[in-house]
């Protein structure tokens, strides 16, 4: 794939994971660097085909630890009014808590204890570079609450289950979602009672219909094996990044309803 904003390697190693940020042991992070790309090309997207600019919902059916939803916060608050994230796993939830909740100063003077303490304790050079990262990331918050507050919440429910979705989410107001889907030997899809796991992505997709705003756009990482395909959305564009498969799409139901397609 060839960058459209990201064209030039920045450092990002103030939002690596495990450093400020929590991490799930085994587990490999989205690139950062992937992260923006897709987040700025979904902004760009929703301005192009609807003429909205303003902070959007983001949300994440299946976050994980939420790192990328989190680093995404950090790097483009400007475009985010409040950050979702939604995991089928209890212990995923309960990380991702930890990383939103670095989007509060209340979370991160918290964390900032957490890391003074391990580096009193044990004196590593990692906890004084962590501690480093985490007054870069100070100022970055303080800038980007400086007008405005920014609102997260994280919730256990199945990617695939639209009625615990629509539970926790309010009709039609989520403008962006960008999920990373379960694939490889660190994740992989969960069957769930009454659900033949035909199409993994395609019922994930009909259970965020519901929740979607008029002016929505959807991005899916995946593995190449796996179609983001679905007969109420349309693809804007596709790209390899690596070993994944990024899709781009818009659903036609509300552009229909508004009179747009």
């Amino acid at each position: 794939m060839q960058y459209k904003y990201g064209k030039e390697q920045s450092d990002y190693s103030d939002f690596s994971s495990g450093r400020v940020f929590y991490s799930v042991p085994g587990h490999p992070a989205f690139p950062v660097r992937l992260a923006s790309e897709i987040f700025q090309r979904c902004v760009t997207h929703r301005e192009a085909i609807y003429g909205i600019s303003t902070p959007s919902v983001l949300y994440d059916p299946c976050c994980g630890a939420a790192y990328h939803l989190s680093v995404l916060a950090y790097l483009h608050g400007e475009y985010i009014q409040e950050v979702i994230g939604s995991d089928i796993d209890e212990k995923a939830v309960t990380l991702a808590e930890r990383n939103l909740g670095l989007l509060q100063r209340d979370g991160l003077d918290k964390r900032i204890r957490e890391l003074s303490e391990m580096l009193e304790a044990y004196g590593k050079k990692s906890h004084q570079e962590a501690l480093r990262s985490a007054s870069v990331l100070k100022e970055k918050l303080f800038a980007l609450t400086e007008k405005r507050s920014l609102t997260t919440r994280v919730f256990q429910a199945s990617a695939m289950d639209g009625k615990e979705i629509s539970k926790q989410i309010k009709p039609k107001s989520v403008d962006i979602v960008f999920t990373d889907v379960p694939y490889g030997q660190h994740s992989h899809w969960r069957r769930t009672e009454g659900n033949p796991l035909t199409s993994p992505i395609g019922l994930m997709l009909d259970a965020l219909l519901g929740i979607l705003s008029p002016s929505s756009i959807v991005a899916i990482s995946s593995d190449k094996q796996q179609k983001a395909v679905h007969e109420r959305f349309q693809r804007i564009e596709h790209f390899q990044a690596g070993k994944r498969r990024v899709v781009i799409l818009k659903p036609f139901e509300l552009l229909e309803h508004n009179g747009r397609f």
